[in-house]
């Protein structure tokens, strides 16, 4: 099957942990190489946000990323590429017309690339999936008048969500969302994300230890919602304990990161400043060896669509203390892989971290749990196996043995 993945903001090739640059990347990056090693061609189109970029690279063995000309070759805001998605579903549709390649199904991700696939595909016969990784209405909710979204996002939101073939929820807190804003339950199918067990692992190479001994480890973008402030306000509940956030820009730029100074200000307020420790951008191979040195991970976002990095530690054979948000009221089993508290209440996050760190059997238990449950729900493959076979369904194609795997 010849599928288009459409990532407009996040291309799968991007450095993790930038402003825009984080779990969808991830996504997409993963469940194409998934769906290729299960014998289909995959093409990701996102946007060109550099001329010197080729048009065409090979990301794998049947994965290639396709850089689409729509606005200037230059990084932009994901909250400003709205005007640009015309001209991305009119390139799209050119670039098939032309024969050399086209595909059974597209599958966009993120809602302005459904928007983007929706003007592709328009005269044609081919079926679109949407998965939207965040949703408007939520955003506006948690963020209020900080939101930067487009003001028309909710409203496009719903459309495409009746309109497409079929919308792809990662959770189940996602198809209630869904279901509020109008999208009919029967279009919606829940497909989680995965994670790499071959490479998260709780064996193998670790970050340098720092000299406290009990390590909290948090990752992900410097971004507000994430709740890294909170986490450090927990930190005087949690003495002899070091915090270790990995993420932002590179660390030679977090001086002049707003949030990464906001962060370090909150740390001297609550006089933990020497226990808290901003890595800035790590490659994505080495997230293991970072979670790997931790006693738990720490996922304290306000809201998540998701959560790949509660999945991650997980795989790492590491306890989690995590949000109820989102992703995490399915990944987490409350008091059997991890702990779960409220969003925005670093006095009941701070009373879980200390004790689970004061408790080494309950880590223990947790870990070997957190390691089965991740390895068992949650590979790339499963996630891979059941898109297929949704495609197979809106598409009325029939799989072959080999690609069925």
């Amino acid at each position: 099957m010849r599928i288009a993945m459409i990532s407009e903001h996040a291309s799968p090739l991007a450095a993790l942990g930038g402003e825009d640059a984080g779990g969808q990347n991830t996504h997409v990056a993963e469940l194409s190489a998934a769906l290729a090693t299960l014998g289909h061609d995959v093409r990701v189109y996102t946007r060109r946000d550099d001329a010197a970029r080729p048009v065409m690279v090979a990301m794998r063995d049947g994965v290639s990323v396709v850089h689409v000309p729509a606005g200037p070759p230059a990084a932009v805001p994901k909250d400003e590429l709205l005007p640009y998605m015309g001209d991305f579903g009119r390139w799209l549709a050119a670039h098939w017309d032309d024969g050399a390649w086209a595909p059974d199904i597209v599958h966009a991700h993120f809602w302005m690339s459904g928007l983007a696939a929706l003007t592709a595909v328009a005269g044609r016969a081919t079926p679109v999936v949407q998965t939207y990784h965040a949703l408007g209405a939520v955003k506006r909710r948690h963020q209020g008048a900080a939101d930067t979204s487009p003001p028309q996002r909710t409203h496009f939101e719903r459309r495409i969500g009746r309109t497409v073939d079929r919308v792809v929820a990662q959770c189940r807190d996602e198809i209630r969302e869904l279901v509020r804003m109008g999208v009919p339950r029967a279009r919606i199918a829940l497909i989680p994300s995965g994670v790499d067990g071959s490479r998260f692992t709780p064996h193998g190479p670790q970050a340098p230890a720092g000299p406290a001994t009990r390590r909290l480890l948090s990752s992900g973008r410097l971004v507000e919602r994430k709740g890294f402030a909170e986490l450090i306000r927990a930190l005087p509940l949690v003495p002899g304990a070091e915090c270790v956030i990995v993420g932002g820009p590179p660390a030679g730029e977090l001086g002049a990161h707003p949030e990464a100074a906001r962060l370090r200000r909150v740390a001297e307020e609550c006089g933990v400043a020497d226990r808290v420790h901003l890595t800035g951008q790590a490659p994505a191979a080495d997230m293991p060896r970072w979670y790997r040195t931790a006693d738990l991970v720490a996922a304290v976002p306000w809201y998540e669509p998701f959560g790949l990095t509660v999945l991650e530690a997980m795989a790492c054979g590491r306890p989690v203390v995590a949000t109820a948000v989102g992703g995490h009221l399915d990944t987490v089993v409350d008091g059997v892989t991890g702990d779960l508290v409220p969003p925005r209440d670093p006095v009941a996050l701070g009373r879980a971290l200390r004790r689970l760190l004061d408790d080494p059997m309950r880590r223990y238990s947790y870990a070997a749990a957190a390691e089965d449950r991740a390895a068992e729900r949650y590979s790339w493959r499963r996630a891979a196996e059941q898109l297929q076979a949704l495609y197979a369904t809106v598409t009325g194609a029939v799989l072959t043995e080999a690609v069925a795997g």
